[in-house]
């Protein structure tokens, strides 16, 4: 790694200059972790500071990926959520050639409140289900789901190691779901949920609330968080000319 220190630009835009001109000859490749503030500082002599300004405006620029507590990573093509389909996260990474993983946050009973309860479509008090899972490609999470159930769809949701099988391939054998909504917003993330998605305050997110119906009844409501710097969101629709 060498600064072109002939050119005429402030030092942190030869630091970016440096490290673009690294990820387009390959030395970084994408996906790869690129070296640490403090590696960057030792091996170019430069302050913390400077250096700590190009990986934030290679950041915000969609150049790298920083996941706290990891490290900073070239960033690759942004993988696409389906908006249109209901699918499995995990078919969706591994058709990518990607490993899939799951953290299960939370996996427990609860009595529904006044709030849940209208949202599930249920009396005040009922039995239902919450589960809150982070999903993972590679190791990096790319998804908080946080979602509550109707034990009457699906009595054995409880009894599922979500490690194994996602909560959308359960209740697609328990309940199949042929009915969905999806309603999409742009939002920042609670303190909790950027502590388990390993990104910045700041970070902006795409937040998917999907509701699930099996048989005309409602199953299932969701909370899908996506970190905006790793995941996009689409669809593809087809327009019929209306008739007459």
């Amino acid at each position: 790694m060498t600064l072109l220190l002939d050119e005429p630009l402030p030092l942190y835009r030869k630091v970016k200059a440096m490290i673009l001109r690294s990820i387009e000859t390959g030395e970084w490749p994408e996906n790869g972790r690129v070296p640490s503030e403090n590696e960057l500082v030792k091996s170019l002599g430069i302050s913390r500071m400077t250096i700590h300004r190009a990986l934030r405006e290679l950041t915000e620029a969609g150049v790298l990926v920083r996941v706290q507590g990891v490290g900073t990573f070239v960033a690759g093509a942004k993988p696409e959520a389906p908006l249109m389909e209901i699918r499995s996260i995990a078919d969706d990474v591994r058709a990518r050639g990607h490993a899939h993983s799951a953290t299960v946050v939370l996996l427990r009973p609860e009595a529904a409140t006044a709030e849940t309860a209208a949202r599930l479509e249920v009396p005040a008090n009922t039995a239902i289900a919450h589960s809150v899972l982070i999903h993972h490609e590679d190791r990096v999470p790319i998804l908080l789901e946080d979602r509550l159930v109707r034990l009457d769809a699906a009595p054995h949701y409880l009894a599922q190691d979500f490690t194994r099988i996602t909560p959308h391939d359960y209740l697609m054998q328990a309940a199949p779901m042929p009915d969905g909504e999806h309603v999409v917003e742009a939002v920042l993330a609670e303190p909790w949920e950027r502590e388990h998605l390993k990104i910045g305050r700041h970070e902006p997110c795409l937040l998917v609330h999907r509701r699930t119906w099996a048989a005309g009844r409602l199953v299932s409501v969701a909370r899908l968080l996506f970190p905006g710097s790793r995941y996009r969101i689409g669809g593809r629709f087809t327009s019929r000319p209306s008739a007459g």
